[in-house]
């Protein structure tokens, strides 16, 4: 509705009344109607009834003038009009009182005719500017529940979109907490990996008799390859979340889109059902009506809304999904990886408590040893003494002998003391070849327990070197593991 229909539409739509309701026609007085029996004389400019059959002259009229030889003349349309038209330098006489008096009736009969179909004309107009107006109110009453209900519409859209929106951001926030503790236990799980590796190289540092595939090293060895798998799963939960983040930014973007889209459309038609006939805003926009070929249907724009809100959702509840998996991969995670710990760390002290007791049984063999070493010792000394004591009794034996291998003639007898003799000499030198016997032994036991002290030294200095790598160094290092709070990215 543009200013000028407003204009009219202020203005007074009636005619002015005479009070009976009806538009009165102006007529002329000739065409007034009588009420009564009685008829008004008509005017004297309008023609008279005896003009209609006028009367005949008694007599030739004279010649009208002074100056004119004028003549009687008659017409078959006027009849009998007067003489012939007196001419001079002032006016020209054509035609009678009768053509003069039908002539002002016909001027205001026309004039009757034009303002009867001025008046009609402009009753019409105005029937037809009512109707125009009672129309265009009820088109712009329409139109205007029309923009209101596509206003709910559109506004119940954007708000269903709002709340989806929130969703998705609370949700981008969720998986980028669950990124960040990823990537923080990511962190994390270098140091179990640094331990159980530099606890392998510790122990392969271990001298020869202890430098073996134990259930520690073998404890290890699981340990480095489930830190190695945990470390794959959390790079492959850490692509799922980026992915995931790119589903979800990527559903936000496109229903931000349509958000904004639709708080521009709520704020313009909200701004048209607000627009009125005497709104200052309101101007000409030629144009206006066309339809550009890239508007959509409102088949079609459900459609699409209905698709971002469900692309949305789906998004959201993935990530859900996700955030579910991702809560009983971190618990079974951790718990294989404490459980790891502690079995390392049972066996550990396993193999320390064996390594302490086997080092303080060695101490005591040693112990042992030296001693028996020290005994054997005194026990050779005495040995080598007692077979030095048996050479003056041989020497005395032999000395006998000899002396009696000097007796002559039949003085040299094999009497009982020779034979005596013989046998004291042969005694002793088979307890002296025992007691030689006895003492190279006894020096092969001392030699042998020297070897056996050294072995234990050793044996005891390498079990010190394995309790100083797995205990001072390895329960050291084993004490800085991370916590299971550490692990789940806390």
């Amino acid at each position: 509705m543009d200013v000028k229909e407003d204009s009219l539409r202020e203005t007074p739509r009636q005619l002015p009344s005479d009070g009976t309701g009806d538009t009165p026609a102006v007529l002329c007085p000739a065409m007034e109607p009588t009420n009564g029996e009685t008829v008004e004389k008509l005017p004297a400019y309008f023609p008279q009834p005896e003009d209609e059959f006028p009367t005949q002259p008694e007599g030739s009229m004279e010649a009208i003038g002074p100056w004119a030889t004028g003549r009687v003349t008659f017409s078959p349309k006027d009849g009998l009009i007067g003489t012939r038209p007196v001419v001079d330098r002032y006016s020209v006489t054509q035609v009678g009182a009768s053509q003069w008096r039908a002539n002002n009736q016909k001027f205001f009969q026309l004039s009757n005719e034009k303002i009867r179909d001025a008046q009609l004309a402009v009753n019409n107009a105005k029937q037809c500017v009512d109707r125009s107006y009672r129309k265009a109110d009820k088109t712009q009453l329409e139109s205007t529940n029309h923009l209101k209900s596509r206003t709910r519409d559109v506004h119940g859209w954007k708000t269903e979109l709002e709340h989806v929106l929130n969703d998705i951001t609370k949700e981008i926030e969720l998986l980028e907490a669950e990124r960040r503790r990823v990537k923080y236990s990511l962190s994390v799980l270098t140091v179990p990996e640094s331990i159980a590796g530099e606890f392998v190289q510790l122990r392969s540092k271990r001298l020869e008799s202890d430098l073996i595939r134990d259930e520690v090293e073998e404890e290890l060895t699981k340990e480095v390859a489930l830190c190695f798998e945990i470390r794959d799963l959390f790079n492959r939960i850490r692509e799922q979340i980026e992915m995931q983040l790119i589903e979800l930014k990527a559903a936000k973007a496109r229903m931000e889109v349509d958000w904004t889209d639709k708080i521009d459309t709520y704020d313009i038609d909200t701004h048209c059902t607000q627009l009125k006939n005497d709104s200052p805003v309101i101007l000409w926009a030629p144009g206006a009506t066309r339809f550009p070929a890239e508007q959509s249907t409102p088949a079609s724009y459900e459609h699409y809304t209905r698709e971002s809100l469900t692309d949305g959702e789906a998004a959201i509840q993935k990530s859900e999904n996700l955030r579910s998996t991702l809560n009983a991969m971190y618990i079974n995670s951790v718990k294989d990886l404490r459980d790891q710990a502690s079995r390392v760390d049972l066996v550990l002290g396993e193999k320390i408590n064996l390594t302490e007791e086997v080092r303080l049984q060695l101490e005591k063999e040693l112990l042992r040893c030296l001693h028996e070493l020290a005994t054997t010792e005194k026990e050779i000394e005495k040995l080598r003494q007692s077979a030095r004591g048996l050479d003056c009794a041989m020497k005395v034996a032999q000395t006998r002998l000899a002396n009696r291998l000097q007796r002559r003639n039949v003085e040299s007898c094999r009497d009982i003391p020779q034979f005596a003799l013989v046998d004291e000499v042969k005694i002793l030198n088979e307890r002296t070849s025992a007691m030689l016997a006895d003492l190279k032994r006894a020096e092969e036991t001392q030699t042998g327990l020297v070897k056996a002290r050294s072995d234990l030294e050793h044996e005891i200095m390498v079990k010190r070197k394995t309790l100083y790598i797995d205990k001072q160094r390895g329960q050291l290092l084993r004490s800085f593991y991370p916590s299971a709070e550490a692990l789940s990215g806390f």
